[in-house]
């Protein structure tokens, strides 16, 4: 990858999953001309959670952030791009839906500080701690599409 290209670790959390957002959140990365190269449905574990949120465990909180985050499915994913950490953390707005803009994920999807649908990781040394946690370098479909020359410039 190019310095400007850079995988990120996107996670729809429990209420994305529960209020059947999957689709219309996949479609905005997509629409955006990202590659998802990785992607999966699982259940995170309490061990998962303490490793994912590391800095989080002994602040009063964690507890209900972990209960949270672990009781639904979540989609996993991996997401490639352009200056993509920055890019996913745009599209998806303040951490309060309340507060996010409108066309933004949460500013459209979400009324909620600890609900709000999406996780994304916020730096590239955190994108490299995420990805470990939820794939195996072996999950990872590093492709070009077809569509790339339409979507950006070749020296992009």
């Amino acid at each position: 990858m190019s310095d400007l290209m850079q995988r990120t670790l996107v996670l729809l959390k429990p209420d994305a999953v529960q209020r059947r957002l999957m689709g219309q959140l996949i479609a905005r990365f997509e629409a955006k001309g990202l590659n998802i190269v990785a992607m999966k449905m699982l259940k995170v574990t309490p061990e998962m959670a303490k490793k994912h949120y590391a800095e989080h465990v002994e602040k009063p909180f964690y507890p209900s952030l972990e209960s949270f985050i672990t009781s639904a499915p979540i989609v996993a994913m991996a997401i490639d791009g352009l200056d993509v950490i920055k890019v996913v953390r745009d599209m998806l707005g303040a951490t309060s839906g309340l507060n996010a803009a409108a066309g933004t994920i949460r500013g459209d999807f979400s009324s909620s500080r600890q609900m709000n649908l999406v996780h994304a990781s916020d730096g590239a040394e955190a994108a490299k701690r995420e990805l470990k946690i939820y794939f195996d370098d072996s999950e990872f479909c590093r492709y070009e599409p077809v569509l790339t020359p339409f979507m950006r410039a070749a020296d992009e």
